[in-house]
């Protein structure tokens, strides 16, 4: 397990090390690993790739101390960007969908940021070509766009994975992972397969989302509750490799609500609704595992549980399913 021990000059050394903690109601014989990314100090995963894509955006040039870096992120990118940025000597500009979290888009404020809000109906796309219409009006501004950079996927293969990996020991069967830009798990799937290419991938998205389509499905488009994962329009999700992926499972919004709540409940988990989904969808594939439905190569699961559910209190989390705004 991966851990903290030492004092820390920066916030920014505190990212990453996650813990890798059991899903006790995965089937005992195939054990559900999920890492919970809540414990960055954004309280989310996109800390990674804050805290990556600015360094290494400032090292190669593309981005000068002083400049700005304008991204149009749902609001946990956002964060992580803002905490990078903030100890970096970089500002921050961010996009956001309005319908997307009250909560996050107050952090981005606290740590600095300038938080630009965009027509729920236009949705992502509509943010992504706003950013870059700011950047082409200031100068020395990059939009680091994580739909569509490589660092996003590199910063998953450097970190997370090998954390993952040192903690089982190397032991994982199978990876499945929730898809919004898909840079999580494929950074994590392209380290699984090196390391054993019968490692079994599965990407998880929201009924509605559309990611099937490039596994040869036919899904149907519809509207959805589950924030931070999912697309509408695949062609957008550039770092999304079908050739990577095994399958992409389709969960409900009623399926990852009841999960995220008895996560709560029963074990303990404070965690959103992709994590909801995430768990709901490791735990069937390890029961496809368990009853030989799958040849992995190890009897083990991961998943990712990306944040926390406190900064989607005011939807109604935890309120019945029907009072849940999403």
């Amino acid at each position: 397990m991966t851990t903290h021990r030492e004092p820390l000059d920066s916030v920014l050394e505190a990212v990453g090390e996650t813990p890798l903690v059991s899903v006790q109601a995965a089937p005992e014989s195939v054990p559900v690993y999920a890492k919970l990314e809540s414990f960055n100090p954004g309280a989310s995963i996109k800390d990674r790739i804050g805290k990556y894509m600015v360094e290494a955006m400032l090292d190669r040039g593309d981005l000068e101390p002083g400049g700005t870096v304008i991204e149009p992120t749902a609001g946990n990118t956002g964060i992580g960007f803002a905490i990078a940025a903030g100890q970096l000597d970089v500002n921050a500009v961010f996009v956001v969908p309005e319908r997307f979290s009250v909560e996050k888009q107050q952090l981005m404020a606290a740590l600095g940021a300038e938080v630009i809000n965009t027509p729920t109906d236009e949705g992502m796309g509509g943010a992504i070509d706003r950013a870059h219409q700011l950047a082409d009006e200031m100068d020395g501004a990059v939009v680091p766009q994580q739909f569509a950079n490589p660092l996003n996927v590199e910063a998953h293969y450097e970190t997370t994975a090998p954390e993952i990996f040192d903690a089982l020991d190397g032991e994982v069967g199978a990876v499945v992972a929730g898809c919004g830009t898909a840079g999580t798990l494929m950074g994590i799937a392209k380290y699984a397969l090196e390391a054993d290419p019968e490692t079994h991938v599965a990407a998880v998205e929201p009924d509605g989302s559309l990611y099937s389509a490039t596994k040869g499905a036919d899904p149907e488009e519809a509207a959805y509750k589950i924030e931070g994962i999912g697309t509408h329009n695949p062609a957008t999700n550039e770092l999304f490799d079908p050739d990577l992926v095994d399958e992409v499972l389709q969960v409900p919004d009623r399926r990852a609500h009841e999960e995220l709540r008895r996560l709560a409940s029963e074990e303990g988990h404070l965690v959103a609704s992709s994590a909801g989904a995430a768990s709901a969808a490791a735990r069937h594939v390890a029961e496809r595992i368990r009853d030989g439905e799958i040849d992995a190569p190890h009897d083990s699961v991961v998943t990712i549980f990306p944040d926390s559910s406190e900064r989607y209190l005011s939807k109604g989390i935890y309120r019945s399913f029907e009072e849940w705004e999403g």
